[in-house]
């Protein structure tokens, strides 16, 4: 069971996952809260003057950010020492960021990612929500819903949270984990983490139709394989099939053609979800068939008018067009 990525990005750690030391992007956050408390001593009277002094501290080799200050932040520096880690040595980290601060939203994420039990997982990651509002404290949620994910300091809960839905999701729970997917992006409608190729999936397998039709508005530029083809399955169950339908699936096949392959079984799945993923290649299709099988599988006759369409589209084309005299 593992988490959504980042367009073009690496996934976060799966439950379950191997101990393989591969590099966590989550670490790239290290530097952005060490400027974040380097810039927290000083005074600007604008982002644009704080930017001019970040680049000049920058050129004179003078960029010398604070250390942690209070527990909480020491507790983190931990966790970057833990995702540098695999194994035994990334969970003894863990543990030992939590005993400097109970508050570390991101202990129990590392700690949930590396369990096999869906129970315990779940677990850990609503000690994570927890531990995560704890630490912001109500004026962060206030101040901050609209640009959640701006805020460093907010990312480690956010982590915990997409981790409880999944979690919640595969244990059946399927209205509770949508909630969390809708509150998330009432936070961060920007959506960083891609929570909504996620949350269209899930509405998609609920049958939530008045949802799946009001998500596409928040992001009329969105280009995926992901939104393609739930918009075509979207059409299909709505309209049956047909030129709608047809039409919707030639859209998705311009966005990524890999998808209906493996749906159909033409080509096998790898017995590895892709750690990254470009626009229109074949491990996107991968990555959302992770999510979005379920929705073709569950719907009747959907696949099979997958198929009879690609035939139907495959035939068009290969038709030769009579000149004209």
């Amino acid at each position: 069971m593992g988490t959504r990525k980042s367009r073009g990005g690496k996934r976060q750690g799966s439950m379950g996952s191997s101990p393989e030391v591969v590099f966590d992007r989550r670490l790239m956050e290290q530097q952005l809260a060490a400027i974040g408390r380097l810039l927290a001593d000083k005074e600007f009277d604008s982002i644009e003057e704080a930017n001019a002094y970040l680049q000049q501290a920058m050129v004179a080799g003078d960029l010398m950010a604070p250390g942690p200050r209070t527990p909480l932040e020491e507790a983190q520096e931990v966790i970057y020492q833990a995702m540098e880690s695999g194994g035994k040595r990334r969970m003894e980290l863990a543990r030992k960021a939590l005993k400097t601060s109970p508050d570390c939203a991101d202990a129990y994420v590392l700690l949930a990612e590396s369990t096999t039990d869906p129970q315990e997982a779940r677990r850990l990651y609503e000690q994570g929500v927890e531990a995560g509002e704890r630490a912001l404290g109500p004026e962060a949620f206030a101040e901050a819903t609209g640009h959640f994910w701006g805020v460093i300091a907010t990312r480690s809960y956010m982590r915990a949270r997409l981790g409880l839905a999944q979690v919640l999701w595969y244990l059946g729970e399927r209205q509770e984990a949508i909630g969390h997917l809708q509150a998330m992006l009432a936070l961060n409608p920007g959506d960083n983490q891609g929570v909504r190729y996620l949350l269209a999936g899930w509405l998609l397998a609920t049958d939530n139709d008045i949802a799946l039709e009001e998500l596409p508005v928040q992001y009329p530029d969105e280009w995926s394989a992901s939104w393609a083809y739930t918009k075509a399955l979207h059409t299909f169950r709505r309209k049956g099939p047909g030129r709608a339908a047809d039409a919707a699936l030639k859209e998705a096949l311009e966005v990524n053609p890999h998808v209906p392959r493996y749906l159909l079984g033409i080509d096998p799945l790898p017995k590895q979800l892709p750690d990254y993923y470009s626009p229109g290649d074949r491990n996107e299709a991968v990555s959302y068939l992770a999510e979005g099988a379920e929705g073709w599988l569950e719907t009747p006759g959907a696949v099979e008018w997958l198929g009879q369409s690609m035939v139907r589209l495959a035939t068009s084309a290969a038709k030769p067009r009579r000149r004209r005299t």
